[in-house]
């Protein structure tokens, strides 16, 4: 495994400006993040894979050690299969903490030579998900300050109801 190598895995449904926080953050620490899109089909997302692999690369393009990929499955197997010897998990507040410390625990089970790495996320975005983007969008709602400007547009237009 590969200490300088991370994996950022979420389902970025859309990705928002805490994850943006923090794969900046886990790009000035490692020499390569791959931002993992779960991709899960027995959970509906509004964007499909390609959608947020599509936005996620649009957003990370002024960072080259960030990529983008998808995964099923388990996030500690696809770390061992890109060597990646790092998880970085993002907290937005305590309450996120107790869930992410007894996944950060059953991956060490796993495969102890992958380390969780907790990133605490900036206070101005502890309120910002990707469920309260979704549910502004879908009235039409401005997203400033909430999802990258790159794709702000592309976000409300998908959820506009013409």
């Amino acid at each position: 495994m590969n200490p300088r190598v991370c994996i950022y895995p979420g389902s970025f449904d859309p990705i928002t400006v805490g994850h943006m926080d923090i794969i900046e953050r886990a790009a000035r620490l490692y020499e390569r993040v791959i931002v993992a899109v779960l991709h899960n089909p027995n959970k509906t997302s509004a964007f499909s894979t390609a959608e947020k692999l599509d936005m996620i690369r649009r957003c990370c393009a002024h960072l080259p050690q960030v990529t983008a990929e998808s995964f099923d499955g388990l996030t500690v197997d696809f770390a061992v299969s890109r060597e990646a010897g790092v998880l970085i998990r993002g907290l937005r507040a305590m309450v996120d903490f107790e869930g992410e410390r007894t996944l950060a625990q059953l991956n060490s089970s796993i495969c102890p030579a992958v380390e969780t790495v907790f990133l605490m996320g900036r206070p101005e975005h502890s309120a910002v998900s990707s469920s309260a983007v979704r549910e502004l969008a879908s009235y039409g709602r401005q997203l400033d300050g909430l999802v990258p400007a790159c794709i702000a547009d592309e976000v409300l237009r998908h959820f506009r109801k013409d």
